[in-house]
């Protein structure tokens, strides 16, 4: 199994050797492609999965610093924290493999806490709208990450 996410058709895919057997509508930086900590963009070329976080977790669960804090998304929660970046339902934690492009130094990947994780449903999919991260919805998100093991590759292209 491998992934590649096209920032250009937002858009992620999961493939089984030369088979594409899964596709997903994403949304990813706003700020468009880069690999510089702290540019609010997402960073091109080949990573492979970390990590994954929150197993058996709801539709929805909350999480801040990668711990689920006991919050179920609402629209009322929302309201009550309006400059939260929702990382919501799981994370896929992602690590570059390139060293000096997206790996180690200021372009780390996964230093810069770079994730595949769901998002409000009311948020538009196929646009670039993250601070850097792949956002999913969360019916997506739960598919993708019982298919993928740590370890799985990912490729990121313009």
């Amino acid at each position: 199994m491998s992934l590649l996410i096209s920032l250009s058709r937002q858009r992620l895919e999961l493939w089984r050797e030369s088979i594409c057997v899964a596709a997903y509508s994403v949304s990813t930086a706003l700020k468009g492609a880069g690999e510089q900590k702290n540019s609010g963009c997402t960073p091109r070329g080949a990573h492979l999965v970390r990590a994954k976080i929150g197993a058996g977790k709801p539709l929805n669960s909350v999480f801040v610093g990668r711990r689920f804090t006991g919050e179920i998304y609402t629209p009322v929660l929302a309201k009550r924290y309006p400059q939260r970046d929702w990382i919501l339902t799981r994370i896929i934690w992602l690590s570059g493999c390139e060293i000096g492009r997206n790996r180690l130094s200021c372009v780390d990947t996964m230093q810069r806490y770079i994730y595949i994780h769901g998002t409000p449903d009311s948020e538009p999919m196929g646009q670039p709208l993250s601070h850097g991260c792949v956002r999913m919805r969360n019916s997506d998100i739960v598919d993708l990450f019982e298919r993928v093991d740590v370890g799985t590759r990912v490729f990121i292209e313009e």
